[in-house]
């Protein structure tokens, strides 16, 4: 059962007939006093919908008091609150206290059933935890290669928030898979049929994000001479991957914050607005936390985005699933380079298990394929997987940095900048790659320091 708080006779009619139609079960309270009663009294109710404004100076504190005292009393009962967008700080606050999700009114009726769906289906009381087998003939999981148990636990969940259609965070170091997971939640959803659109929000600059996301019409800016169907145009009806979005400017989280909650945009230079039905999968190597509480991200979208975080596990913290992935590369590595009879010897495989590999899965797959294409043997030995370790480590002895004291940190970027803009002949993706940083990231240290580059490079 669900319970509707709403002083607004209009708003609880319109809840419950949405919600009754969707076949649930539905009470109505018209204050939080009268609210809590019934939940002290009713012990079916399962979720509750609860507007923050009771008063006509919209300060949201008897909704507010009403949030404290549910989470109080009923710590796991689901809340979604609900407020107008010129209060949206309210929601903030709202989130801050327990509430499970947030949407302001006028709300939409899919977003708002979405996340109840999702809510609902989060209380079900989890299975014990399945093997891989299991998992694998449940879902489909085949290019996420592991066995660990915070992974079949990640994998558990991936499925179970799937098919709800709710945003979801994921995050973890570079090169963990999170692109992989957020391929697994789309073809495991109701929009497996529909596109998946990736988008690297950390190789789009400022200037560009609305031309990228949005689109554009034809005039809209000066080089603007045909229209653009932006990313969320293409990914209509089916999901959108936004990596990186620890990377977006302030000024564009706004843009962003107003398409996911109104689920509506414009293409730059175009009056006429257009649908976004779409399902969002966000990922980012940063702490978003920690840059909101800098100031840095806004908290508001931070909520709108991780309704349902994933975190995946450094592979430093599974290292059980090193030899796995070793294996699955070069039986992959077998066809591309026809070389059917390669293996890896199993003391090898124990040696790649004791690597730190900061790099993770990425790190671990370019030791493999470096060592596969320079190896004279089928079988991969110790001695070729360390030949190759450490050729890579060797460009970041001890030997090779100068003197402390004899160079600034701001020096030494500035000369690494150069030297990988000359080595990479000015291809920017190429040159953030080899830096370990994004292509936005890239753009601000160029600009900080003055060097000259072209965008489309």
């Amino acid at each position: 059962m669900l319970l509707i708080v709403d002083d607004d006779i209009a708003v609880q009619t319109s809840l419950a007939l949405l919600l009754q139609q969707e076949g649930y079960a539905v009470k109505t309270a018209a204050s939080p006093t009268e609210a809590l009663a019934l939940t002290r009294q009713l012990t079916a109710i399962q979720l509750v919908i609860l507007d923050l404004n009771y008063s006509v100076e919209t300060s949201g504190v008897e909704g507010m008091e009403a949030l404290k005292k549910f989470k109080t009393e009923f710590p796991m009962l689901p809340i979604i609150v609900l407020t107008g967008w010129g209060t949206i700080d309210l929601a903030v606050q709202g989130m801050r206290l327990g509430a499970n999700d947030f949407l302001t009114k006028p709300w939409q009726n899919e977003q708002l059933l979405q996340s109840v769906r999702t809510l609902l289906k989060l209380q079900q009381p989890a299975r014990a935890l399945p093997d891989r087998k299991a998992l694998d003939q449940q879902y489909q999981l085949e290019q996420i290669i592991g066995e660990d148990a915070q992974l079949l636990d990640l994998l558990n969940t991936v499925g179970r928030v799937a098919p709800t259609d709710a945003a979801v965070l994921i995050t973890g170091e570079s090169g963990t898979g999170k692109e992989l997971i957020a391929e697994a939640i789309h073809v495991n959803s109701k929009r497996q049929q529909k596109s998946f659109v990736k988008v690297n929000l950390g190789g789009i600059s400022a200037t560009l994000f609305e031309s990228e996301l949005f689109g554009h019409v034809r005039g809209a800016f000066t080089d603007a001479k045909t229209d653009r169907i932006g990313r969320f145009e293409l990914a209509n009806k089916g999901s959108i991957f936004l990596d990186e979005i620890g990377d977006l400017d302030l000024a564009s989280q706004v843009k962003l914050l107003r398409v996911l909650q109104d689920r509506t945009f414009e293409p730059l230079g175009s009056s006429r607005s257009k649908n976004a039905d779409v399902r969002v999968i966000c990922a980012t190597n940063r702490d978003l936390t920690d840059m909101v509480a800098k100031g840095t991200f806004r908290e508001d979208l931070f909520y709108r985005i991780n309704l349902i975080t994933l975190h995946l596990p450094p592979l430093r913290e599974r290292p059980g699933d090193i030899p796995l992935l070793a294996v699955f590369f070069v039986d992959n590595l077998k066809i591309i380079y026809e070389r059917p009879r390669l293996s890896i010897q199993p003391q090898a495989l124990q040696w790649l298990k004791n690597l730190s590999l900061p790099g993770n899965i990425r790190q671990l797959k370019n030791l493999v394929e470096r060592t596969v294409l320079l190896s004279t043997g089928d079988e991969l030995r110790i001695a070729d997987f360390q030949k190759n370790w450490q050729d890579v480590h060797n460009g970041v002895s001890n030997s090779n940095l100068p003197a402390v004291g004899t160079m600034t940190l701001e020096a030494m970027e500035l000369a690494m900048i150069e030297r990988a803009m000359a080595f990479h002949q000015n291809k920017l993706s190429k040159v953030a790659r080899s830096l370990g940083i994004t292509r936005f990231a890239l753009y601000r240290r160029l600009e900080k320091y003055g060097i000259a580059y072209d965008p489309n490079a």
